[in-house]
């Protein structure tokens, strides 16, 4: 049997140490509410395209209100058969009035085969998605939907 000397335990506590504290903070997509759809709107007052998906701090305006359209808003095709519509319909704002909220995009690979350019901060998006189950933690979305420029994305699916 292979015994670990004290050098080894030694490099791999530092090794461990050394994980990036993302790696390790991450949370699962278990920890949010996936039975209410929020949708926020404002801009990326920082933006953040690394592993393990792109994050972003939102800044929201004073007086956020849904868009009268959001419910008939078209949505991409593989997304539509799916839960699209009814996402839309049930959106609500956020319940308590945070006034930046971190957001989750998709992970990189996915952000790429959408061809979603890296877009600075001061950039204008809103997003659909889902906040954190505990309604004491921090407010973080897991986006579903991203609005940029003009365009609309399904962040959980592959383009079609």
């Amino acid at each position: 049997m292979h015994s670990i000397n004290r050098r080894q335990v030694v490099c791999l506590s530092a090794a461990a140490l050394l994980l990036p504290k993302t790696a390790l903070a991450h949370h699962g997509w278990s920890s949010f509410d996936d039975k209410t759809p929020i949708y926020l709107q404002g801009r990326a007052s920082k933006v953040s395209w690394r592993n393990p998906h792109v994050e972003i701090m939102l800044a929201l305006p004073k007086g956020l209100a849904l868009p009268a359209d959001l419910a008939q808003r078209s949505l991409p095709a593989q997304a539509a058969p799916v839960d699209g519509p009814d996402l839309l319909k049930r959106a609500k704002l956020p319940a308590k009035a945070h006034a930046t909220w971190e957001v989750e995009l998709a992970p990189l690979p996915r952000m790429q085969a959408w061809q979603i350019a890296e877009f600075p901060a001061g950039t204008e998006i809103a997003v659909i998605g889902y906040g954190l189950a505990d309604p004491n933690a921090k407010p973080v979305l897991r986006a579903e939907y991203l609005w940029l420029a003009g365009k609309t994305y399904a962040l959980r699916s592959a383009p079609a």
